[in-house]
């Protein structure tokens, strides 16, 4: 399935046929100590700087009703974040993904996106596009 925007990553993890539990990184951008003139005027320009996770949360598709929903829980941990990298884990015949392989799988997005390693996940913006970083 050729994922479009949020909508569609929804629709493709309630149709897989194991359970799918989603991971969410939400990221900041800021400009990173010693940083060049070029690259100040870059950043104030809205381009460059370096992804900071400020938090991750994972979700059970069929929980999740929209992009909004998404947005409206994590307006309450009051964190102005940029960007939302999503991820899925696969679950087995048995059942969704424990929650240990859960919290590792989660963790583990946290340490890619801060190196910078980011091609394996979609992101999306504050309005629910998918953007393209990097």
């Amino acid at each position: 399935m050729n994922i479009q925007n949020f909508e569609d990553l929804l629709q493709a993890a309630r149709t897989q046929p194991v359970k799918q539990r989603l991971l969410f990184v939400f990221v900041d951008a800021e400009l990173p100590d010693g940083a060049s003139e070029a690259q100040r005027a870059s950043f104030e320009a809205g381009q460059g700087g370096a992804l900071v996770p400020l938090m991750c949360v994972d979700k059970d598709p069929h929980d999740l009703t929209s992009f909004g929903s998404l947005v409206q829980e994590a307006a309450q941990f009051g964190h102005a974040w940029r960007f939302v990298f999503a991820g899925a884990l696969s679950g087995s015949a048995k059942g969704a993904p424990n929650p240990e392989i859960v919290e590792t799988s989660l963790q583990a997005m946290v340490e890619s996106i801060k190196r910078g390693e980011m091609s394996r996940y979609l992101a999306f913006d504050r309005q629910g596009s998918p953007v393209v970083l990097g």
